[in-house]
């Protein structure tokens, strides 16, 4: 019954919401590039299934011609005789080739050490490609083969035995690569194995003691330590590219320059906070109680829900963007797994909002951090950037409008504009209470921090142990969910440059919008309407969109939008 009474109370909620229209969803055949990139993304899609090892040198050769293809494709058009809109896809278009052909030569020098350290790697791939292209299998020669990966699998083992277990990145990646080589050949043996009579009598042996050696070598080269955080810094080089890559006119160490003056004034207004809530300049004892207004356990997905609420409502009756029906509709929670918030400690986002709340598998410390860190009022901020109007309404929107750009997908779009929404409604004065202004707060600190630790990392400036330190004692972390983000941020499942794309892409939004909507020239719903429209594109070529810039072949970003504090 109490199931049905919240069905129940969702539903009336949602009657009771004014059904705005759908946005007009701009012509998505305006550009001529269109065709052009529906059929990449088509055929590097067909490509991915065929060529699936991703650190096959048969997959990059493949893909470095397919993207050399691309460029001789694009080369060919007359870039002069272009839509506004098609001069935008072929910027777009040329910087992504450029970029996949660079990543290409990157990914295969950095697995140079893997290739040394696992060299019976290339006959798993050999053994799995042959399989795909269907060529005959030799049983008994193939079983050779496989015998023969028995000594350097044992010899690795052996060596990775006899010394202290590392804790670097490669022991980390050559753990996860053995994972991947196993997984792979127990495909390829189940593919022949019991349906070739021949086959299964040569490989039973020496299969399974392949299967065995590969797990025990992965447990012995694994890092020791579950908490273990490490990385590997890309360089001032790879931090540049990618900059460029998503039109970002600044070197890495003027961004750290202007995160700290960002970082600063944050400080400044967490004084005013903490004076208003009776506590003098102390932000720290003022933080620390806003970390304890947390709900008690159980109720997380109630707060949500309220929350979510509250947000559209906001956003709607301030006509501030128009908000789809469905789109209200269309989104659910899921818990995150304790395992899950070792790297992903609060809340995450997109079609659906992910909780991170603790679990009675957690120790006292554990579930205290997790509930201390996603408090009422971190919470508050966190439920609009994840749902409406933040990722879940970009998604929405992106599945339906230039839904061909997908392949130009850029952080500085996706969670730039997501932390947009909170300084927009920051400014709007959407914290109604001191304690909401600390929770709006420490989510703007926390981005600054994000650029600060994450470059100066990658530039060999700061450590790990330094960068979670820093957000510890600089920003106010719970000391394990300061772990989980730095090992987020360096252990390979984001670009360097991510960390950074939540406050620099919310910055050129709040530029962008100061130029069009502050000076008149658009109302907030028509120019968050035409961002959405826009799809997930760097902020640059969205603003020369907007206002009609003109725009020729070798187009480089020379937009300086960050306006010092």
């Amino acid at each position: 019954m109490k199931a049905l009474a919240a069905a129940l109370l969702m539903a009336s909620w949602l009657a009771a919401q004014a059904p705005a229209p759908a946005p007009a969803i701009s012509s998505n055949a305006a550009s001529e590039l269109r065709p052009l990139i529906e059929r990449y993304s088509a055929d590097r899609d067909s490509l991915n299934r065929v060529y699936s090892i991703r650190f096959s040198e048969t997959r990059r050769a493949r893909f470095d011609r397919f993207y050399a293809e691309q460029q001789d494709a694009l080369n060919k058009i007359n870039f002069d005789i272009l839509s506004h809109d098609g001069r935008v896809d072929y910027i777009l278009f040329r910087n992504l080739l450029d970029r996949q052909r660079r990543q290409i030569r990157l990914d295969a020098a950095r697995d140079r050490d893997i290739e040394q350290l696992l060299p019976f790697g290339k006959t798993i791939i050999d053994l799995e490609e042959a399989r795909k292209r269907m060529d005959t299998v030799d049983p008994r020669k193939t079983a050779d083969s496989v015998a023969a990966m028995l000594k350097p699998i044992e010899d690795g083992r052996k060596a990775a035995e006899g010394v202290a277990k590392p804790k670097t990145l490669l022991a980390s990646r050559a753990a996860e690569r053995l994972h991947e080589f196993r997984r792979i050949i127990k495909g390829w043996f189940e593919f022949y194995n019991g349906y070739d009579p021949n086959f299964t009598w040569w490989m039973a042996d020496p299969y399974k003691r392949v299967d065995a050696g590969l797990e025990a070598f992965a447990k012995a080269i694994q890092p020791l330590e579950n908490s273990t955080v490490v990385g590997s810094p890309a360089g001032r080089d790879a931090l540049i590219s990618d900059l460029n890559y998503n039109l970002i006119p600044y070197a890495p160490e003027e961004l750290i320059e202007l995160a700290r003056k960002e970082l600063a004034w944050c400080e400044q207004e967490m004084i005013r906070a903490s004076r208003d809530m009776g506590l003098g300049d102390n932000w720290h004892a003022a933080l620390e109680k806003v970390k304890n207004d947390f709900v008690e356990p159980g109720k997380q997905p109630d707060l949500v829900r309220r929350l979510a609420r509250e947000a559209v409502d906001y956003v709607t009756q301030r006509d501030l963007v128009t908000v789809p029906a469905l789109a209200r509709e269309d989104w659910w929670q899921e818990m995150l797994t304790p395992e899950q918030q070792r790297s992903a400690p609060f809340f995450l986002g997109g079609y659906i909002i992910e909780l991170a709340f603790p679990t009675n598998t957690m120790t006292q410390e554990q579930k205290l951090m997790s509930m201390r860190g996603n408090n009422v009022h971190f919470a508050r901020a966190t439920v609009l950037h994840e749902l409406i109007p933040g990722h879940h309404l970009q998604f929405f929107m992106a599945a339906r409008s230039r839904a061909y750009r997908r392949p130009f997908a850029t952080p500085f779009w996706t969670e730039g504009n997501a932390f947009y929404w909170e300084l927009l409604l920051w400014d709007q004065g959407f914290a109604k209470t001191p304690e909401d202004r600390i929770g709006m707060l420490f989510w703007h600190m926390h981005r600054a921090a994000r650029i600060i630790f994450s470059l100066s990392f990658h530039l060999g400036k700061m450590s790990e142990q330094e960068s979670i330190d820093f957000l510890v004692n600089r920003v106010g972390f719970e000391r394990d969910n300061a772990t989980a983000e730095v090992r987020r941020s360096f252990d390979g499942s984001y670009p360097p440059i991510y960390q950074s794309a939540y406050m620099l892409g919310a910055l050129q939004f709040k530029a962008l919008h100061k130029e069009l909507v502050e000076s008149g020239k658009m109302t907030d719903r028509a120019f968050h309407d035409a961002i959405l429209e826009q799809n997930s594109i760097p902020v640059e070529l969205i603003r020369a969109s907007l206002i009609k810039q003109p725009l020729i072949r070798d187009f480089k970003t020379s937009w300086r939008f960050w306006e010092s504090r």
